[in-house]
């Protein structure tokens, strides 16, 4: 098997305990290690506390900076033969510095998730409209992406939905695009004679990064719709709040009379959710598959979500626990799961089904892994094949160059 060095451009420091896209990257560095191959963590961002120490887990970092010649001789030097750079807006910044002092080099884009759909869906929510693929089209932001995806030799996409939507709809060669869900362990019947039983967990909760514009709106939704119709019932029951970052705004609701407790930033959301009966997730935009639903079926609580929550992430396999988009009906289906035992395990089972079956590690990382070596081994055909990317490559970035020069001189 070839040995690769890895080079990957972070759009922030990986922090696994507050993002699922931090739980993500760290999962993908672990693959690239488990090849032993040599990886090296780069950005330009400012490092918070939260940054999980990379250095520990054998991986090489370095501050870098935006508009800066500096990169190129750090590139030049370290001379990547794989680098990955952390959702469009990195690959926009560095591809062309990458292409230039290491043209041999295997450029991955990592998604993380669509962000085009996720903002032209916010969009729609803000102006309340239905949100159409068509709306796509009309965004700067879609072009600016879709741009990204086709310079790239390979494009990691995390859900179903989104493989379908390039393909179908925007026409983009299956083999720029790899699908990379999260990279579970299975389920064995050892952890599921651990969990918790349901006569053991009590409460509610919600688990979500607040700089994340879907889990500040779901919130919203569970204080002013769905959360009275469930205390009414259930007076008992709390709902607690998790999540990295939060806002006044967010802060500000807290009320211990109502159950609503804004619990703010964890170091252990496994512990969490091991004591807890079920999941709520009422999310009426966004995009990719959710780590807060993957993490309660991987430990034991079913969940109730929307159709925006479930999308790519379970194929043909039945929901551990209800979905729908009414809130009237979520409060209701809520009320039932967290007080029907023969339901409740009924989800339980379910998720473990989904977690086995499409989030199993071993299967997806060998795939993965493959699909890098393929293209790596006919890296001049591959790009050749995709003459349109190749055009993008010289004609945007073009202008990303200059603009990036213009910025350092300036600035200098």
């Amino acid at each position: 098997m070839q040995s690769n060095s890895v080079l990957i451009i972070g759009y922030v420091w990986v922090e696994p305990n507050s993002s699922a896209a931090g739980g993500r990257m760290l999962q993908i560095i672990k693959q690239f290690i488990l090849q032993k191959w040599k990886v090296t963590f780069a950005s330009s961002a400012v490092k918070g506390e939260k940054a999980m120490d990379l250095n520990s887990i054998g991986v090489d970092v370095v501050s870098i900076e935006l508009n800066n010649s500096s990169f190129d001789n750090f590139v030049k030097l370290l001379q990547p033969t794989i680098v990955l750079f952390d959702r469009f807006m990195i690959e926009e910044q560095f591809s062309w510095r990458v292409s230039e002092n290491c043209p041999e080099a295997l450029r991955i884009l990592d998604t993380e998730d669509l962000h085009c759909l996720r903002k032209t869906r916010e969009k729609a929510i803000k102006n309340k409209e239905l949100f159409l693929k068509d709306n796509l089209l009309k965004e700067d932001i879609t072009k600016r992406e879709i741009a990204s995806i086709l310079r790239s030799d390979l494009s990691l996409i995390i859900s179903t939905f989104e493989m379908d939507l390039l393909t179908n709809f925007f026409k983009i060669d299956k083999e720029l695009l790899c699908n990379l869900p999260f990279l579970l362990s299975k389920i064995d019947e050892n952890q599921i004679d651990n969990w918790k039983k349901f006569k053991e967990r009590k409460h509610f909760t919600i688990i979500g990064n607040f700089l994340h514009a879907p889990n500040v709106d779901a919130v919203l939704i569970l204080k002013n719709i769905i959360w009275k119709q469930i205390k009414k019932q259930i007076p008992s029951a709390e709902l607690h709040i998790y999540g990295a970052y939060p806002t006044q705004q967010i802060l500000e609701l807290h009320n211990k009379k109502e159950g609503f407790l804004i619990k703010g930033y964890t170091e252990s959301t496994n512990e969490i959710i091991r004591n807890i009966k079920v999941v709520l997730a009422p999310l009426r935009f966004g995009a990719g598959i959710k780590g807060k639903l993957t993490e309660a079926m991987v430990f034991g609580a079913p969940s109730i979500t929307t159709s925006i929550g479930i999308e790519g992430m379970n194929e043909s396999l039945a929901w551990n626990g209800f979905v729908t988009d009414d809130f009237d009906l979520f409060a209701k289906h809520s009320i039932e799961l967290y007080s029907n035992e023969t339901i409740w395990i009924e989800a339980q089972k379910k998720g473990i089904a989904i977690i086995n079956t499409i989030y199993d590690k071993e299967k997806i990382g060998a795939l993965f892994i493959n699909k890098i070596l393929k293209i790596q081994k006919n890296l001049k055909r591959h790009r050749e094949k995709n003459f349109f990317g190749t055009i993008i490559q010289h004609q945007t970035l073009q202008s990303t160059k200059y603009m990036s020069k213009w910025i350092e001189a300036k600035n200098s």
